[in-house]
C-alpha cells in the first residue's frame, strides 16, 4: 500500500486542543500508540464542536457520524508530553466535509501526526444520511 500524504493549509484551522500523553496512552513500544492518537483527535473533534456550540447528535435525532479516517505519522510521542491539536474543517460537499488535524509538540512544535475525518450529517430517526443543515455550512464555510 502506498503512503498516505496528508497536506493541509495554515488558514484552515481555527481551533487548538492541549493534551497530555498518559501513561495508559503508551503502547509496547514505549511510546504513543494509534489507537490512544484516535481517541485523542475524537476528543479535539469533541472539544471543538463544544466550543462552537454544537451538538454532537440534536433534538432532531440529526448528527455528525465519522465516515473515513486517515492517518499520517510524523514521528514518536511519548508519557507525559503535552500535545497541540490544531482542528479545521475543510471540502464541504452535500453532507458533510472532513475534519482536519495538526498534531505538534507543544513544548518544541515538533510534528507528531496528520489527520483527516471525513463527516456527514445522519438522522439517527431514520437511519440515513442527510443534507448538511445550512446553520452548519453557513457558520464554517468561510473558516
Amino acid at each position: 500500500m502506498a503512503r498516505i500524504k496528508l497536506s493541509f493549509p495554515d488558514d484552515v484551522f481555527h481551533f487548538e486542543a492541549r493534551m497530555a500523553v498518559r501513561i495508559t496512552d503508551i503502547n509496547g513500544a514505549n511510546h504513543l500508540g494509534n489507537d490512544a492518537l484516535i481517541s485523542m483527535l475524537s476528543e479535539a473533534r469533541a472539544r471543538f464542536l463544544v466550543n462552537y456550540g454544537i451538538q454532537e447528535v440534536g433534538k432532531d435525532g440529526v448528527g455528525i457520524i465519522v465516515t473515513d479516517l486517515a492517518t499520517m505519522y510524523e514521528s514518536e510521542s511519548f508519557f507525559p508530553e503535552m500535545l497541540r491539536f490544531e482542528v479545521g474543517l475543510m471540502d464541504f460537499n452535500k453532507y458533510g466535509g472532513d475534519f482536519v488535524f495538526r498534531v505538534t509538540r507543544e513544548q518544541s512544535g515538533q510534528a507528531v501526526a496528520m489527520a483527516k475525518y471525513g463527516f456527514v450529517f445522519f438522522s439517527y430517526r431514520d437511519k440515513k444520511v442527510v443534507p448538511m443543515p445550512e446553520s452548519f455550512r453557513e457558520r464554517f464555510a468561510g473558516h
